[in-house]
């Protein structure tokens, strides 16, 4: 039996944490997925998936240009603390903010560090 995917979405890592923490109440995680439990128990920087929507929204409405989804949740799993820290993990997308904007994030990301 191979499951079929239905759709493909980002998801921030303190949401995986709660997703596993529901299966776990249901039934016994798999070795790998306690490891993944373990670890984002340890790392996650927001405390709730429902405050990680919320910083979603709030960077949504910043209405940055080419600033995408998958942008947003790496901003959130990282909550960085300066304008250079943000500068450095977006390098790695081929996207280009300004520093303006840069500093918007930050100020917003700032709002829900835990």
């Amino acid at each position: 039996m191979n499951p079929e995917m239905i759709s493909e979405e980002s998801i921030s890592m303190v949401e995986v944490k709660e997703r596993l923490d529901k299966i776990k109440k249901d039934s016994e995680l798999s070795f790998r997925a306690q490891k993944t439990q373990d670890y984002l128990t340890h790392n996650t920087l927001i405390s709730t998936a429902k405050k990680a929507q919320e910083l979603k929204q709030k960077i949504v409405e910043l209405e940055i240009p080419r600033f995408k989804e998958n942008h947003i949740i790496k901003v959130i799993d990282t909550m960085p603390i300066s304008v250079e820290e943000l500068k450095s993990i977006l390098s790695a997308y081929p996207v280009s903010v300004t520093n303006d904007n840069l500093k918007k994030i930050v100020d917003v990301v700032d709002d829900y560090r835990k």
